[in-house]
């Protein structure tokens, strides 16, 4: 449209210039251009669109006014807006540049407001999380139904401490987890991931910590972990020459040194270490080691008609224990209610200057994660009654489990479970033995099953 004005008009284009930048603050390259050009007397004039196109600040503004004054600008041409060389149409230009900036700056001021509402009401500004997506409609955010599965489980297994961010990587690229862009997720995407609260129900915008409407994809107690092992992995160590699965994990059954492992010949045996001397202990190699251990996974594996019985009675005593928890109900909604007060009281201290912003954003962020421990609690109590239970079902699913362990051979997740049902494992006369947990022993033996099951 301005190239057909110009022709409309006979004027002779000496050069066209495109500004990306905003015209909001001083400082535009290509104005800076465009005012070098006219100041070496290539050009005498300019052909905008509208005045608020060269300027919304009084610096640029006072530039192109100061240049008409001193006749190095001989005429402005806008297809939208009329302009003549007199002290009037001096004048004119002047308010169009001030109601340029009157413009943006009431724009500005707009756009915060709806943005505060919009934090007000739980909802985070912005792109929506890896996991999540944006409902443009209504402007919120909910979780994606393909990934959310996948994401938690990056929490729930780096939790645990036995994969580093590389492995997660691995894992979860070869299950097809991919990003928004559909790029393999690297070890700075998922190290993102795993320090974003938004998972947990909670979001930082510019430094302040706000409560979301959204649901969660985690507790905060998994956050919480996952966090203390971020930080334990981001101090100094020793770099390790070879990584060997089950190093550390077990003592030689005869002398009590560690188990060390090396490679020869591509494969990996494990031996006593003999640090406190002579130990006739002999080499193992790890394929006939994870056997074992496949084996011990087979052990403490329930039946899967079994498991299911033990579930559906857990199910039933959970309905009766939800009348035995309402006590402890009414007094954590009494805590939440308490913590609600005082962050009123915190604010209102805050908008009556009686406290600087430092002050506010911490205790603020001190008593959410206090609200956010307490409502933590109160659901786990109204979904899963007595204390017991959600251990127990856990304990019954992580049997039904192990037998889908063992038979995906991961050594990775073989170690994690032997870790979580175990202790002093040793191998002596190259076989391995381990004293199984409290409540695992039952399984382990397979030799009494709790009375109630019976029943």
């Amino acid at each position: 449209m301005i190239k057909e004005f110009a022709v409309k008009e006979k004027l002779e284009i000496v050069t066209s210039l495109c500004e990306a930048k905003t015209a909001k603050q001083p400082g535009r390259t290509v104005f800076g251009e465009m005012l070098r050009i006219i100041n070496s007397g290539k050009a005498d004039g300019i052909l905008a669109w509208h005045p608020d196109r060269l300027a919304r600040n009084p610096i640029d503004g006072g530039q192109i006014i100061y240049l008409v004054d001193t006749g190095k600008i001989n005429s402005l041409k806008f297809p939208t807006f009329w302009f003549e060389n007199t002290p009037q149409g001096k004048f004119m230009l002047n308010i169009a540049f001030g109601q340029s900036k009157y413009f943006i700056d009431n724009l500005s001021e707009n756009v915060k407001r709806g943005l505060r509402q919009k934090l007000r009401r739980g909802e985070c500004p912005g792109r929506a999380p890896f996991g999540y997506l944006n409902d443009l409609k209504n402007h919120t955010m909910f979780i994606d139904k393909t990934k959310h599965k996948l994401v938690k489980r990056i929490f729930e297994l780096y939790a645990t401490g036995e994969y580093p961010l590389k492995v997660l990587a691995e894992k979860f690229n070869d299950l097809g987890l991919r990003t928004q862009s559909n790029s393999k997720l690297s070890v700075s995407v998922l190290q993102s991931i795993l320090k974003n609260p938004f998972y947990s129900g909670v979001f930082k915008y510019n430094g302040e910590l706000h409560e979301g409407k959204h649901e969660p994809m985690i507790t905060k107690k998994l956050f919480d972990e996952v966090q203390t092992i971020m930080q334990n992995r981001g101090r100094p160590h020793k770099i390790k020459k070879h990584e060997y699965i089950f190093c550390s994990l077990m003592k030689c059954g005869s002398c009590g040194c560690y188990i060390t492992a090396e490679r020869q010949k591509g494969h990996v045996y494990y031996r006593c270490t003999k640090k406190i001397g002579t130990c006739e202990e002999k080499y193992i190699r790890e394929e006939a080691l994870a056997e074992q251990l496949k084996e011990v996974l087979q052990k403490v594996s329930l039946p899967d008609d079994l498991g299911e019985q033990m579930l559906a009675k857990l199910d039933n005593d959970a309905e009766s224990n939800k009348q035995a928890s309402s006590a402890l109900v009414v007094a954590l909604e009494g805590q939440i209610t308490a913590i609600k007060g005082k962050m009123d009281k915190l604010l209102d201290s805050h908008l009556d200057s009686t406290i600087d912003k430092a002050d506010y954003l911490t205790k603020k962020e001190k008593l959410l994660n206090q609200k956010m421990v307490a409502e933590g609690k109160l659901k786990e109590i109204n979904n899963k009654g007595a204390n017991w239970l959600e251990p127990m079902r856990e304990f019954i699913l992580s049997s039904c489990e192990a037998k889908k362990i063992a038979r995906a051979g991961d050594l990775n997740e073989i170690r994690t479970f032997l870790k979580n049902v175990g202790s002093n494992f040793t191998v002596k006369g190259k076989k391995f033995e381990f004293l199984a947990k409290r409540g695992w022993r039952i399984f382990a033996e397979k030799t009494l099953y709790p009375t109630w099951l019976r029943d």
